[in-house]
């Protein structure tokens, strides 16, 4: 990353400063043109940072993919943060999804204690408010048990159980 202050030069209008190499911070080096590049150290995330393993991110994008496979309605989970109007928040979110009429958005942010389902028109026919709040009754059980992996995988079986399958379209019969 380029910092933009030069070693050198011959004014052009500019003031330049001269910056002697010896102290510049560990990363840093004055280039042949005279500006300063640093390096950025990344800081990788830790099992802290992260809430789950990679084998249980796996397996909730198989639960989603199974239920919606199931139901052929769009599941989808947000996990974070829902801001100072989580409901409004939510609906954004249900908003933004390819689908959103056929969509069922599960949004959990744990550090304010809040799970939403967010259900589009289509997807209310086959998936009431009943069976979402059941679901998040479910769900919140294995929070407060600090199970939010366990939580997450059994709010989605039960909201597609609740969805039921796939409708399927009726074939067309010729009839001669």
């Amino acid at each position: 990353m380029a910092a933009g202050e030069h070693g050198s030069g011959s004014g052009h209008g500019h003031d330049v400063a001269t910056v002697d190499p010896a102290d510049l911070p560990f990363g840093s080096v004055v280039t042949g043109s005279g500006r300063v590049s640093a390096a950025e150290t990344l800081k990788e995330p830790t099992s802290s940072d992260v809430p789950f393993a990679p084998s249980q991110l796996t397996r909730l994008d198989e639960a989603l993919t199974m239920a919606s496979r199931e139901t052929g309605l769009l599941f989808s989970l947000y996990l974070g943060d829902l801001g100072a109007d989580p409901e409004a928040r939510c609906g954004e979110l249900h908003d933004q999804l390819e689908n959103p009429t056929d969509a069922v958005l599960v949004a959990v942010s744990p550090d304010q204690r809040v799970v939403e389902v967010v259900t589009g028109p289509e997807a209310r026919l086959r998936l009431p408010d009943r069976g979402a709040k059941l679901a998040i009754m479910s769900m919140t059980a294995s929070f407060k048990e600090n199970d939010l992996h366990g939580g997450l995988l059994s709010g989605l079986r039960m909201l597609a159980e609740q969805a039921g399958a796939r409708r399927r379209a009726h074939p067309t019969t010729n009839k001669h």
